[in-house]
């Protein structure tokens, strides 16, 4: 039975190339059958003495002989490996090659948790990340890596040929409960249960400078924080849009006015009419770009709307009224002659400070009339006449 010499005497060897793991022989024991057994060298136990030590510099000096499965000094003795893309692994993860440890661990966290397959993201981009940070995150492979490239990592250099398990990288970061643990224990991964919903009530400031709360270190899809926006006692918001009231004196509508404004991020803003100019009674007037920043478009933003109300007196003395009329534009003349007025009703007018919610009292005083009109009809008469109608 022809016999095989582990890797692990050729190291030995390869150490002191021609001095044999027995000192009476000067060259490398023929790989042959022998009448005495060969011990095993599974274990360093089992190595004559010294040749541990010696398998375990030649392993440090020379590390791509570890990949080797046996048989001639070819590979032990080979030239470098050759040189290979050493790009890739940084460009998987968008960092330059001067990436810290830090910088690092920062791109990988944020592309794992964008690419996990079980929250919609690419498979094979995920194990691309974890075998990228595996890689770069140690620093022999990484020196390896930079030096000869990928290949020669594959090849066995700085043992970077082993398989890595994409799932275990992502729990050391996240931890088993995001997003599964790594190697068996995919297999018995119990089925994700539903998300947890919790509304987060956030103000008009937080969202329009793009402060957000404390949130808990997660990945999104197992906690979800719904945001609702506060009431401002100045600014509404419609989508992009930013809607701010502000009421004027007559004065001011008729003869200019000016303001400032604190915006959502302090920003004093001067706000002031056109010389000549009339605000009219509910105008809206915008400024472009005040608005609130636009989704994925951070830099652009909506208009700012400026409500105006007018603000008018009470009551007005009658040399106040002769002093307008003197520089307000004339009032319209009536085309009825005095006898045809005094043939006209006169009315009064009231007052009605809010006229929605005096329809609203209309409606359903008309609704409970109609109610008890149709109690007071025997068996609904009333109604099945309408009906036939």
């Amino acid at each position: 039975m022809p016999l095989t010499y582990s890797w692990a005497v050729y190291i030995a060897h390869a150490h002191r190339p021609w001095q044999t793991l027995s000192s009476q022989s000067a060259r490398p024991p023929a790989l042959t059958a022998s009448s005495a057994p060969l011990r095993s060298c599974s274990s360093p136990s089992h190595f004559p003495a010294g040749a541990a030590a010696a398998a375990a510099a030649a392993a440090r000096r020379i590390p791509h002989l570890a990949s080797g499965t046996g048989g001639g000094k070819g590979k032990m003795f080979g030239r470098a490996p050759k040189k290979s893309d050493n790009t890739k692994y940084y460009e998987i993860l968008g960092v330059p090659k001067s990436a810290s440890q830090d910088d690092l661990k920062k791109a990988y966290r944020k592309a794992a948790i964008k690419n996990h397959p079980d929250k919609g993201g690419d498979p094979e981009k995920f194990k691309e990340l974890a075998q990228a940070y595996e890689v770069l995150s140690d620093p022999e492979k990484r020196e390896i890596y930079d030096q000869y490239g990928e290949d020669a990592l594959k090849e066995g250099m700085g043992g970077g040929g082993a398989h890595v398990d994409p799932f275990d990288i992502f729990s050391s970061f996240f931890g088993p409960s995001f997003g599964g643990g790594g190697g068996s224990s995919r297999g018995r991964r119990q089925r994700r249960g539903e998300d947890v919903v919790h509304p987060l009530k956030v103000s008009l400031e937080d969202l329009y400078n793009a402060r957000a709360p404390s949130l808990p270190d997660t990945v999104t899809g197992d906690i979800v924080f719904v945001l609702q926006q506060k009431d401002h006692s100045k600014f509404k918001r419609k989508g992009d849009d930013l809607f701010y009231e502000h009421t004027l004196s007559l004065t001011e509508a008729l003869c200019g006015f000016q303001f400032v404004l604190t915006h959502l991020d302090n920003r004093q803003l001067l706000i002031k009419s056109n010389p000549g100019e009339v605000v009219k009674p509910d105008q809206f007037k915008a400024i472009n770009d005040e608005g609130m920043p636009m989704y994925q478009r951070p830099f652009m933003k909506g208009k700012l709307y400026i409500h105006f109300t007018l603000e008018f007196p009470d009551l007005l003395a009658p040399e106040q009224c002769k002093a307008l009329e003197a520089v307000l534009p004339p009032k319209p003349t009536s085309k009825l002659t005095d006898m045809e007025i005094d043939e006209c009703e006169e009315t009064t007018m009231h007052d009605v400070n809010n006229i929605e919610e005096e329809m609203r009292r209309k409606q359903a005083q008309a609704a409970q009339e109609a109610y008890e009109e149709d109690d007071e009809m025997p068996g609904g008469a009333q109604r099945v006449q309408c009906a036939q109608q």
